[in-house]
């Protein structure tokens, strides 16, 4: 593929990702506690998650490990913390899951496998095959933008394990029902979640200083703040008693 088409599809994904931004966050995403058959044909949430996933694993290691550029020693820690966040993604989390009986809709699945594709594709590809030994030598590691946006990164991942296992254990096995989670970032937001998923993709943006990790990490903000929006609006609507100071999405913000 030619560089000059390459950024044209990068740069083509993030206008996209802007212009549809007031469309989404109209609609509530119809799965978890939302999940609705107004949208087809469903699938237990557990295979759903996994296949959704499964292209941004696949598809960025595939086309890092097959690129044709230099594979400077930097873009494995790239790849290495991509990886290490999609095997969570993908595998790990979804297996945890203590939501035994509830289903997702089919085009729901199919939308996320579009969107995981593309993304790890304009990455992968970025990083296995453009990328350059001259764009990130070994002295890259002392360079601001990657000690800033490594620590970003694994703050933001370590807001989004946390609340995940919050929420897996909000209920023990067996139990169904919704209660208000109150521990660690949910005690400031509705959504930590998104929130710190939010802030790792936008550290990997700023770490690896490129435009298709960039194009990500507003794909992700376009992704999941909606999704935070109707979460915290749902939490006020179902519980009279729910915190008035907490807000949807980021701290003492929004």
């Amino acid at each position: 593929m030619r560089e000059t088409t390459f950024y044209m599809i990068v740069y083509a994904w993030i206008a996209v990702a802007i212009f549809i931004f007031p469309v989404v966050i109209r609609i509530i995403a119809p799965y978890g506690r939302h999940a609705t058959k107004n949208w087809g044909g469903m699938i237990d949430n557990r295979v759903g998650w996994i296949l959704m996933e499964l292209p941004a694993l696949l598809v960025f290691s595939v086309f890092y490990l097959a690129g044709s550029g230099d594979h400077p020693v930097v873009t494995w820690l790239f790849f290495g913390l991509w990886v290490l966040h999609y095997i969570n993604r993908t595998l790990i989390f979804p297996l945890r899951l203590r939501t035994k009986g509830k289903k997702m809709p089919l085009a729901i699945v199919f939308m996320a496998i579009g969107f995981n594709f593309i993304n790890g594709f304009i990455n992968g590809y970025y990083l296995g095959t453009l990328a350059t030994e001259a764009q990130y030598p070994i002295s890259y590691l002392s360079d601001s933008r990657f000690i800033g946006g490594i620590t970003l990164f694994f703050f933001g991942m370590f807001i989004n394990w946390q609340s995940d296992n919050i929420l897996i254990h909000l209920r023990k096995p067996g139990e169904t029902g919704y209660v208000i989670p109150s521990k660690g970032f949910f005690q400031l937001v509705s959504c930590p979640n998104h929130f710190g998923e939010i802030v790792e993709w936008f550290g990997f943006a700023l770490m690896t200083w490129c435009s298709p990790a960039l194009a990500f990490a507003i794909w992700t903000l376009v992704n999941l703040m909606p999704r935070a929006l109707h979460h915290h609006k749902w939490y006020q609507a179902t519980f009279p008693e729910y915190p008035a100071e907490r807000k949807a999405l980021f701290p003492y913000i929004l």
